[in-house]
């Protein structure tokens, strides 16, 4: 981790089945997960266990579903959907993968860069099933300071610091990591709620984060941490690096105007440190889910996949969403294709509902209209040149040092990382990763212009060092918010909208919604409480097989309740 807190690790480990909320103090080891304090319900042994995750009436064996997204919660959602022995339809406008997208370079195709999701917590346990279940790879990711990361150079203010370990690092920055534990211990119950989140204490998780929602639900990120009493007497300057470099992979203060709710869904289940890279990239995911036959399938002979049900390719873009007479849900391509289906998912970026897609507003209720209407989206945009091999790894014989490092700055960069998979192979600098108003400073400038850049900025903290000179082939790069069908990198709330978030959620269970507005279901990560992780498009891609083969008539195994069962016992509180 960076200069952050030196936060518990994550050591995976067996606990008990979906429903299980166990008193007793957690040992050591216990893994923390990615078990959201909104609705701790255990995807993971949901996932595994042996009963599967329910089953449909055999008359209905072969009934279409559509899916609207080839994303990993789309991929996540039909996969299932055809465990169970339904017939998933996918609808994709561009690519599979959604923002799990890597870029070959075009004179190295084995080279890859990965524009969307590219570092993935171990505390992400529903979404390593997956990894897991389909034998891919992975691999440490180079964060700043981490063990695989052979040097950081944090530059702030014109000042550069060079740290093999966080012990190299001044003791300014030591205090800075101290303020933010304290912050969120004193604050937000920190190690309160990681104890509950490591024994799986449903009881317990769900008593702290409902006393601390009303409090903390109007709060932004910066003014939690300004309001301190471990930053107030630190002082500015250090709320400051805080901000520029932050805690676990980088600086956050682009994520200052969120809700601090956001960040604690993120840091009390280690979401932020322990980050792994899928090895060839992350795009393999959603393309494997997409080759993958299981076996032992409802209904669907060995080696049926959702490649052969498609006979190859998805569906094109969806234009329109609306109902027949007789109930079931239609849907129309851009270019006039039209069918009908008893259930329908949607998995693309929510406000795409109301702008790519018409969407006869009679579908949802209108407090779900203003809820995907208020989200809030970040802004993202990366640069990655290919380089003839890892030369930063040569060693500046006048200071003994790396050449070139995994930088953290304070300059139009922010951040640079180093990827390289060998001695003798070329290899790719991710130049800039950057959020929110430092990526809207690349947006109008072309991959060339960008480059130029941020390599004038690394001349400033690297002089002598040569960059330029190692660069093989073209550029790449990507602003997520210049993509139609994306329009932003993912939701992060700001204060107030914690209400949005829990209609959003929780759509999926619609017993209570008139029989006009059952059938169609909402997906994808910024569905969920954990937006912009992976672990959230296939957790609430697994909510939407659950309420599919509920509206069809059919039921979670008896031993392994799903997310609609338990939801109203573990699910968001109303602050109403």
């Amino acid at each position: 981790m960076t200069i952050a807190t030196e936060l518990p690790a994550n050591n995976p480990a067996a606990a008990p089945g979906p429903e299980a909320a166990s008193t007793q103090r957690p040992a050591a080891d216990a893994p923390i997960t990615m078990l959201n304090p909104d609705f701790p319900f255990s995807y993971d042994h949901y996932l595994a266990h042996p009963d599967g995750l329910g089953s449909v009436p055999p008359e209905l064996y072969g009934t279409e579903v559509a899916v609207v997204g080839a994303g990993l919660s789309g991929l996540v959602t039909a996969y299932e959907l055809m465990k169970l022995g339904l017939r998933p339809v996918i609808y994709e406008a561009d690519r599979i993968g959604g923002r799990l997208r890597t870029a070959s370079f075009p004179s190295a195709p084995g080279v890859v860069a990965d524009l969307g999701g590219m570092r993935f917590p171990v505390s992400g346990k529903a979404f390593y099933h997956y990894v897991d279940l389909l034998g891919l790879q992975t691999q440490e990711f180079p964060n700043p300071l981490a063990p695989s990361t052979s040097s950081t150079v944090i530059e702030l203010a014109g000042q550069k610091h060079y740290a093999s370990t966080p012990a190299d690092l001044p003791p300014f920055f030591r205090e800075v990591a101290d303020a933010w534990k304290a912050a969120v211990n004193d604050g937000a119950r920190f190690s309160e709620m990681q104890d509950a989140i490591r024994a799986r204490d449903t009881a317990r998780i769900k008593e702290i984060w409902n006393e601390l929602l009303p409090l903390m639900d109007e709060q932004t990120f910066y003014g939690f941490i300004a309001a301190s009493e471990s930053f107030r007497e630190a002082g500015f300057a250090h709320r400051e690096a805080f901000g520029q470099v932050g805690f676990g992979t980088g600086g956050w203060d682009t994520d200052f105007p969120n809700s601090i709710l956001e960040i604690l869904r993120v840091v009390y289940t280690d979401a932020d440190d322990q980050h792994r890279l899928i090895a060839g990239g992350a795009q393999r995911l959603p393309e494997a889910l997409w080759q993958h036959a299981p076996s032992g399938m409802a209904h669907w002979p060995e080696g049926t996949s959702l490649a052969s049900l498609h006979s190859g390719s998805p569906r094109g873009a969806v234009d329109r969403i609306g109902r027949d007479a007789n109930g079931d849900l239609r849907l129309r391509e851009r270019w006039g294709r039209e069918a009908s289906y008893p259930a329908v998912v949607t998995t693309c970026q929510s406000w795409l509902l109301s702008t790519r897609i018409h969407t006869e507003e009679a579908l949802f209720p209108a407090e779900l209209w203003t809820a995907i209407e208020r989200s809030h989206y970040m802004q993202s945009s990366k640069t990655f040149v290919m380089v003839d091999r890892p030369f930063w790894k040569d060693t500046d014989p006048a200071t003994g040092r790396d050449v070139l490092s995994m930088t953290l700055t304070d300059r139009l960069n922010r951040a640079t990382y180093l990827l390289d998979d060998g001695p003798d192979k070329p290899a790719v600098i991710l130049l800039s990763y950057t959020w929110n108003d430092d990526a809207l400073k690349w947006l109008a400038l072309d991959a060339d212009q960008r480059v130029e850049l941020m390599l004038h900025s690394l001349e400033q903290i690297y002089p002598g060092v040569d960059i330029a000179s190692h660069i093989i082939g073209q550029p790449i790069t990507v602003s997520w918010e210049a993509d139609p069908n994306f329009m932003g990198a993912f939701k992060a709330n700001l204060p107030g909208h914690y209400r949005y978030q829990q209609r959003l959620f929780t759509h999926f269970k619609q017993d209570k919604l008139p029989e006009g507005q059952r059938g169609i279901f909402l997906a994808g990560d910024d569905v969920s409480f954990t937006a912009g992780w992976a672990e959230g498009a296939v957790t609430t891609g697994l909510n939407a097989v659950w309420g599919v083969v509920n509206h069809l008539g059919g039921h979670s195994a008896a031993a392994n309740p799903g997310p609609g069962e338990l939801l109203d016992a573990l699910g968001p509180i109303s602050l109403d």
